[in-house]
């Protein structure tokens, strides 16, 4: 029957085994999912919503996990079975071919030594039992349908080849693969871009539209959770602390939870909050005509056939005390942009003035001592520390290596840290496994302000993290640079993000700035076509506003790679506004 749930959750607890104890991952939640309905879960980190997901496909045992109560009871085969009761065969049967789960973090949900086409087909031909070229066909058609570009290319590559928001694209057709009754999305779009992120929305929303499938949607961004939720569950601590339709949860909130949520949520227009800053002096920082390419290889004797075109032609200026926002689609160039200008990857021509200094013309011993100016946020703090050093060693690191001093002073300067980026100081001594994931970005912002630097390169600092701890984050952000008078160049896919922090932001698109400006003039007033597809995909927080299929008109991009000896020609920029400009000659975007 249409109208009785596919998987029933009735009063599930889970409990987890640990050192300090038992902890309570999940503790007496209920819920129904029904076809062709999308149920969103959301809620901070350390909320459930993960565990609760997890323990539907019973994956939560392979963590450590136990449900020690309740009952998963799912739809199979015509009658309605408790999963937590199941034959490990039987549970081997459902996952990927009844239940499929799109991962949050496609690296670890991706095998690094196998190609993209043995990971789509393995579960095709496991499940359903296809030939090797009926999965190859199906496994071209889920790229194409993700809009992966090049999708025969991508089937021959490795996750590693791949940029953050392709490898997610890839596990989501992973998850499609076999049409999956019940589609688990933990966090599908956090790592993706506005336009990109748009598009699977509405990908899953076709999904369940063509096929009747149950979407369980696991976010914690409200703005997404209006565009594709039927039904709300909002969670904390591991309780149920609200439920209801998604216009009833927006509009009508009952929790104080649920309440704060969707008041710490960015929004579009909102306006923001930082320095006003005149211009005074030299830039601190001076990008001119910064190209950036990179060897593509093939055939048997792997030589170069090709160049990726990361960065091509960019130029720009940034004043001490001034955010520069970069902004576009994942594959655009903007964290290349960030790296060339460290030389954490070595730039092919251009110029780079920091604070005086050629950085491009400099040897290895002034490079190492130019950089303790000018340091680098990554987007994932759990990779960029050293998950075997305590937080305080590796906030202390710079200061070992640039400006030796005695230990109890160095101790003193982290405890310092520490109280500046708002971290308790018991935290000194632990792991960063212990942490949650905005205390490791705020170890990670710690460690960047260690040498007292004048530029910070934040790329996607804040994307994966909570809506109230993002909001925590990007405060102090803008503390930091009205009391140390920090310049950002600040990497980011958000918009809404982007206009709090920024006072200028530039657009790139395949590698180029197509368009730069004051940030309210290229917010309010975009010139050029892709800066207002951009904006037209940002999610708004209101279930009445959704974007639909007919309103994306993206346009296929085209390849970055070329062959060898193709130039590109230079950038032609038009001023449409005093500071205002928009590149006229950008091969796709008119």
């Amino acid at each position: 029957m249409l109208d009785s749930p596919l998987a029933k959750i009735e009063n599930l607890q889970v409990r987890f085994a640990t050192r300090q104890g038992v902890v309570k991952g999940v503790e007496d939640v209920s819920f129904d999912i029904f076809p062709g309905k999308t149920l969103c879960i959301v809620g901070e980190s350390g909320s459930g919503k993960s565990v609760s997901a997890l323990s539907l496909m019973r994956l939560v045992e392979f963590g450590g996990g136990e449900i020690t109560g309740g009952r998963v009871l799912f739809e199979a085969e015509g009658a309605a079975r408790d999963l937590t009761q199941a034959a490990a065969d039987t549970m081997r049967h459902l996952r990927g071919n009844n239940i499929a789960m799109i991962f949050q973090e496609p690296m670890t949900a991706l095998n690094p030594v196998f190609t993209v086409e043995r990971q789509l087909t393995e579960g095709l031909r496991q499940h359903q039992g296809v030939s090797r070229k009926a999965a190859r066909d199906r496994a071209l058609e889920l790229l194409q349908q993700v809009r992966l570009p090049e999708p025969e290319r991508r089937l021959r590559q490795y996750p590693h080849e791949l940029s953050g928001g392709m490898r997610q694209r890839v596990v989501i057709a992973m998850a499609l693969a076999c049409r999956p009754k019940l589609l688990i999305a933990d966090e599908p779009t956090t790592a993706l871009d506005v336009t990109t992120q748009a598009e699977i929305l509405a990908l899953i929303n076709r999904l369940k539209v063509e096929t009747n499938a149950a979407v369980l949607f696991i976010t914690h961004d409200m703005a997404v959770v209006a565009q594709v939720a039927d039904r709300v569950v909002v969670m904390q601590d591991g309780r149920k602390v609200e439920d209801g339709p998604v216009n009833d949860i927006f509009e009508r909130p009952k929790a104080a939870y649920t309440k704060a949520l969707l008041k710490a949520v960015p929004r579009l227009g909102q306006g923001s909050t930082v320095s006003k800053v005149t211009d005074s002096g030299p830039p601190l920082l001076e990008v001119k005509n910064l190209t950036t390419r990179f060897a593509v290889k093939g055939g048997m004797l792997r030589r170069t056939v090709a160049e990726l075109h990361a960065v091509e032609d960019v130029s720009f200026s940034l004043q001490p005390g001034r955010t520069l926002a970069l902004v576009g689609e994942s594959g655009s160039g903007k964290s290349t942009v960030g790296r060339s200008i460290l030389r954490l990857v070595e730039p092919t021509s251009g110029a780079v003035q920091f604070d005086g200094q050629d950085i491009l013309a400099l040897d290895a011993p002034g490079l190492r001592a130019a950089r303790a100016g000018m340091q680098m946020i990554f987007q994932d703090p759990y990779a960029s520390l050293n998950p075997q050093r305590r937080v305080a060693d590796q906030v202390a690191e710079p200061l070992w290596n640039y400006a030796p001093m005695p230990r109890q002073d160095t101790e003193a300067r982290v405890a310092e840290l520490f109280d500046r980026v708002h971290l308790p100081r018991d935290l000194l001594q632990r792991y960063p496994h212990e942490l949650s994931g905005g205390q490791r970005q705020r170890v990670a912002i710690a460690r960047a302000l260690a040498l007292n630097p004048k530029l910070i390169v934040a790329d996607e600092a804040v994307s994966a993290l909570d809506v109230s701890v993002q909001a925590e984050i990007l405060s102090l952000f803008r503390d930091l640079q009205a009391d140390m008078g920090l310049s950002y160049l600040f990497i980011s896919h958000d918009m809404a993000v982007v206009e709090q922090m920024s006072h200028e932001i530039a657009v790139m698109y395949l590698g180029r700035i197509v368009e730069r400006g004051p940030r309210d003039a290229v917010l309010r007033d975009p010139r050029h076509s892709y800066t207002k597809a951009l904006l037209s995909a940002v999610p708004v927080p209101d279930p009445k506003r959704r974007i639909t299929d007919d309103e994306l008109n993206f346009k296929p991009n085209p390849s970055p790679i070329h062959k060898i000896g193709h130039d590109p020609g230079p950038s032609i920029y038009e001023e449409v506004t005093p500071g205002h400009h928009v590149l006229i000659s950008d091969s796709g975007y008119d």
